[in-house]
């Protein structure tokens, strides 16, 4: 996750304390010393949308065998007793689950943050009232269109007046709510039309995700933009994030640690002084660190690597404690993700940026060349940039 309005204005927010560590301060397992990884939960498969690019593969039926809630409370002290920082509720759509709010509440009773990633369209006044009541810390809602163009990706007439009134009752119920936005090749053109939605509903919180192939999402391999569109895409993110400074607003891209680099290299054309600062933060947030400080849980207790990286099983929380699993090195994904500089391949083992980016994200490489160390094919930097040569 990269805070463009953190690296070009300087600004400050609250994920500043997790992303920007140095190096004395990381560990192999968790965000920081002392503290275990941001931990995504995909509390249950059921989900009354239908998106395309899905990494869940989620339908409207629950999955069969997900976690009990005396199985997830046990879980939840797992987490807290491994210093979890954040929760992050997912699914499927996590309010689909009857026992979401006591799970909630018994996460914030342990000192854990927590934060839904939701569609949005089930957010009712009431729902909303629940939210701030059990002190949930922050709702990212899902928008990938305006109107019809929304709802033929989301697989459900009528989803992007929900999720909008979705946001609209947060914002109203004050909760902090953030909008999410995947980038894709049917919705490239409307970044501006969202940026307009954001500014006329004062929507403090912006997220603009990458495609990543895993899931349906797979499907959409050709469905992404191209490398020239997503310099484009990031190049009125930037401009977006700079005329937004001082408002409070935060930009976000998330999914593609080349963007920081794309950033820094803008910057330092015009502003080296700059360009250094947003330097040292990048090296100070390590680029992707799936399988050390982000880390996922399905519905079947099931561990993984990431959200993405389902395919890869680590154990499962219903036999052995979370903490003790992903300290566990002996699965070959875990030990190579806490030091995969050496089994990186291409581009990304060539590139001059490696210690800020760390080699980007391992599902999209699998997904195109079927090799978990393979070049990420989302890099959008040019050869040039990277310093990759045919003898390096």
């Amino acid at each position: 996750m990269i805070s463009v309005s953190k690296l070009l204005c300087g600004e400050k927010f609250f994920g500043d304390s997790l992303r920007y560590q140095n190096d004395a301060s990381r560990q192999r397992h968790g965000t920081t010393t002392g503290w275990g990884p941001v931990v995504v939960w995909n509390m249950t498969r059921a989900c009354n949308l239908k998106c395309l690019h899905c990494y869940a593969s989620a339908d409207e039926q629950a999955g069969t065998g997900e976690m009990t809630t005396a199985e997830a409370l046990r879980f939840i002290d797992d987490l807290a007793a491994f210093n979890v920082p954040v929760l992050l509720l997912s699914g499927g759509e996590p309010l689909l689950r009857e026992d979401f709010f006591t799970l909630a509440a018994y996460a914030r009773s342990k000192g854990i943050r927590v934060t839904i990633s939701t569609n949005g369209t089930l957010i009712t006044p009431d729902v909303a009232a629940q939210i701030k009541k059990n002190d949930i810390n922050y709702v990212g809602i899902s928008l990938d269109g305006i109107g019809s163009d929304n709802d033929r990706f989301r697989g459900c007439r009528g989803a992007f007046a929900a999720a909008l009134s979705g946001i609209r009752t947060c914002l109203s119920a004050g909760i902090r709510v953030g909008l999410r936005f995947t980038i894709n090749r049917h919705n490239y053109d409307q970044l501006p039309e969202i940026f307009r939605l954001i500014k006329e509903e004062n929507i403090p919180r912006v997220c603009f995700y990458h495609l990543v192939y895993s899931g349906r999402g797979r499907k959409m391999l050709n469905e992404d933009v191209s490398h020239a569109e997503t310099r484009e895409a990031l190049d009125l993110i930037m401009e977006k994030a700079r005329e937004y400074s001082g408002d409070g607003r935060e930009i976000l891209t998330v999914d593609n640690h080349a963007d920081g680099i794309y950033i820094y290299l803008a910057v330092r054309r015009s502003d080296p002084s700059k360009a250094e600062q947003i330097r040292q933060l990048l090296l100070m947030n390590g680029g992707n660190r799936s399988g050390i400080a982000i880390g996922a849980v399905d519905w079947h207790g099931d561990v993984h690597p990431d959200q993405f990286t389902r395919n890869y099983v680590l154990g499962n929380v219903r036999e052995r404690r979370f903490g003790d699993i992903w300290q566990d090195e002996g699965h070959p994904i875990m030990r190579g993700l806490k030091n995969r500089k050496p089994l990186l391949k291409g581009r990304c083992a060539a590139c001059r940026w490696l210690d800020m980016c760390n080699g980007n994200f391992r599902a999209r490489a699998e997904a195109v060349y079927g090799d978990f160390w393979a070049p990420d094919p989302a890099c959008y930097l040019t050869d040039e940039e990277i310093g990759f040569t045919e003898d390096r």
